[in-house]
């Protein structure tokens, strides 16, 4: 019997997603997630962030529905079982984010992509950067800075000019975001273990939002970030097109 024989359909809230969800499980049935061997997720790379932050433990195998698609499969509803047999595995370590706002709360957080600071008001952000507890840039003046996973930084961490990182690499991408001062301020690069922490600067006249993969805190007076090793998702492509091979592609595109 096939290691994923038994599937869980999930699909996003957009007509095409909808439309094939039908027809795989018209074809292939349907499991109760609790049953299941995989999950086939049905849509573009939000919803597939979206069935991973579930956290079930369960391998995700995505086909695209939805626009860029960069976490997903072609969808091509015939074959699955074979496909799914087939496929190549990526484990992805997500992000750890804690975050102080304004009013004392402390928010924690996973992010599976990335880690940002954005300016929340009409001036630039002041950030203090610190690594291990150790200051290393006393003041960035910029619209935010990014931590970025090497899943992520193919993202926003790319069209912020960050650097591409390997799969399977173990660091993290530190990148600013229309970064002002210091002008010429390139970012880092950065081990997985390092403890990266942004205090706000003046945060009433220049306040900063944190988001996590899309689920956003404000405004925030310090964030910690780190790579959380115990924690691991497992993500299922086609052969021949694995992440370290989109990873490549997008640098020779």
């Amino acid at each position: 019997m096939s290691q994923y024989a038994h599937i869980h359909f999930a699909a996003a809230s957009g007509e095409s997603a909808q439309a094939a969800l039908a027809d795989l499980i018209d074809r292939y049935g349907q499991v109760p997630r609790y049953a299941a061997d995989v999950i086939v997720a049905l849509g573009g790379d939000g919803f597939m962030l979206q069935c991973l932050h579930e956290g079930t433990g369960l391998p995700v195998y995505g086909m695209n529905r939805g626009t860029v698609g960069f976490l997903m499969n072609d969808y091509v509803p015939g074959d699955l079982p074979e496909r799914l047999e087939a496929a190549e595995e990526a484990m992805i370590n997500p992000l750890s984010m804690k975050a102080e706002t304004e009013d004392g709360v402390l928010h924690e957080a996973l992010a599976i992509n990335e880690v940002s600071l954005l300016r929340a008001g009409p001036q630039a952000a002041k950030l203090r950067i610190s690594i291990n507890g150790k200051v290393r840039l006393e003041e960035l003046v910029c619209d935010g800075a990014i931590v970025s996973t090497p899943a992520g930084s193919t993202a926003y961490n790319f069209s912020a000019h960050g650097p591409i990182l390997p799969i399977g690499s173990d660091v993290l991408a530190l990148t600013g975001i229309a970064s002002f001062r210091p002008r010429r301020w390139q970012g880092a690069i950065l081990p997985s273990s390092a403890l990266v922490r942004f205090d706000v600067l003046e945060a009433e006249k220049r306040p900063v939002m944190a988001d996590a993969d899309s689920r956003s805190v404000k405004p925030v007076k310090w964030v910690e970030i780190r790579s959380e090793p115990e924690i691991a998702h497992h993500i299922l492509f086609d052969p021949g097109h694995g992440l370290e091979e989109r990873l490549m592609r997008e640098q020779f595109a």
